[in-house]
């Protein structure tokens, strides 16, 4: 396993451009691959998740091409009548983003297909959009263990204009059904059971639904409607905002002193996780907004806040907040979590684990964390990553307190390859 050895940092300050959004990548990728004519898509993310998707839809029959690797922009010939290719094999990673909305829109499509990806990606439940799709009529089996990938999808058709899916699980189910659904062009109400988590992330999926001439509403985020005459229309030309979640760990980077600037997020971004911004400001942060950049400072009086949050807005960049929480004045409680567990590991648990093998006095529970502020913490550790690139770069900011090993580096190439080269362009 390879390691990474982070120096003690003294201070971080400069200037960041951070890649496209994940979120907003593969949304649009599909998206464009379900609509008639060409789409031209600047700023797509480099990542596994995003190469994942290219290669899923070229084995569909969908022709991609890169017109420019500087500014990644590529060209998709959508098919506003389906995939052309109705048998396939697609091997997803640990692309969740992908693996989900692909499920549904295969299983809609009507052909023969097979969906895995590594071990981590079929211990990910999968059983509510599952269920969802085989009550609206869709046929699809488990190739292993009942609710998890990977799944054999076979020919089925639409039997029920109305479906209940769970909305405490992943956002990621319903965002399959959103986008995949109006393709039907049926009525379809889509009931959702509990709280809706990670509100945002459907916010995206609506705003780039809308972008592509499908407006779908809602009542209270409690049903949605998807109408019986939607055409998917490109836009012609899409650019992909920075990640917002890329950018919590630069953006609390400017914590210890700055100016740091982090372009591609500001006023202007439909990302939730532009969020973090207000839980950084609870914190202590000197926060500067524009328009495609933001600029952060350290805190004023020189003292970083605990805070009591409940970060349900912000699942993924919440991971931030808490190796954050670490050099405040007293604990930090971050609540609503629970969607961590079925992440790319239970991060939760990882998280708690490595803050302690650190010295960090930390509370787990079933969906929230407490963390204490911690002045020294132990020398010479190793940070596990389990395969999970969130886990890699929130821990680099703990290099700011100590030096530590970040174990298995590369993993940040999930999301975000460039991110330990950048992250030395900034610290000292």
């Amino acid at each position: 396993m390879e390691k990474l050895f982070l120096p003690k940092i003294a201070k971080a300050e400069g200037i960041v451009i951070i890649p496209g959004s994940k979120s907003i990548s593969n949304r649009i990728l599909l998206l464009a691959a379900m609509t008639e004519g060409e789409t031209i898509i600047h700023n797509l993310l480099k990542s596994d998740d995003t190469d994942r998707m290219l290669e899923a839809l070229a084995l569909l029959g969908i022709e991609v091409a890169l017109l420019d690797e500087t500014t990644r922009t590529f060209r998709v010939k959508g098919n506003g009548e389906g995939f052309p290719n109705k048998k396939a094999d697609l091997f997803l990673g640990n692309a969740g983003t992908a693996f989900r909305s692909l499920t549904a829109a295969v299983a809609v499509n009507g052909g023969e297909y097979a969906l895995s990806g590594i071990p981590r990606m079929h211990e990910r439940p999968i059983k509510d959009l599952v269920d969802a799709l085989r009550a609206l009529g869709f046929k699809i089996d488990y190739l292993g263990h009942d609710g998890y990938p990977p799944l054999k999808i076979g020919k089925g058709s639409l039997i029920a204009d109305e479906v209940s899916i769970k909305g405490d699980v992943s956002s990621q189910y319903l965002t399959a059904l959103l986008m995949t659904l109006p393709l039907l062009k049926q009525k379809i109400t889509i009931n959702i059971e509990g709280e809706l988590i990670s509100k945002p992330y459907i916010e995206i999926t609506l705003i780039l639904l809308r972008a592509f001439g499908v407006e779908i509403k809602h009542h209270h985020y409690q049903q949605f409607f998807i109408p019986d005459n939607a055409v998917f229309k490109t836009p012609g030309e899409f650019y992909v905002e920075s990640d917002a979640s890329s950018a919590s760990y630069y953006l609390a980077l400017g914590m210890f002193g700055g100016p740091l600037t982090v372009k591609g997020v500001g006023t202007n971004s439909i990302q939730g996780d532009i969020q973090f911004i207000d839980a950084l400001e609870m914190m202590g942060a000197d926060i500067t907004w524009k328009e495609n950049e933001v600029i952060v400072r350290a805190p004023k009086d020189g003292v970083i806040k605990g805070i009591d949050l409940d970060c349900n807005h912000i699942p993924d960049a919440a991971m931030t907040l808490a190796t954050l929480a670490v050099f405040a004045d007293q604990k930090t409680t971050l609540r609503n979590i629970g969607s961590w567990r079925v992440k790319e590991t239970d991060r939760l648990h990882a998280m708690a684990t490595e803050l302690q093998k650190l010295g960090v006095t930390v509370e787990e529970s079933e969906d929230a964390l407490v963390i204490y502020p911690q002045e020294d913490l132990l020398q010479d550790v190793a940070i596990e990553t389990y395969d999970d690139h969130r886990m890699a770069m929130a821990f680099s900011l703990l290099s700011m307190k100590e030096a530590l090993t970040i174990l298995d580096p590369q993993c940040v190439d999930k999301t975000f390859p460039t991110y330990f080269e950048l992250f030395k362009t900034v610290t000292a």
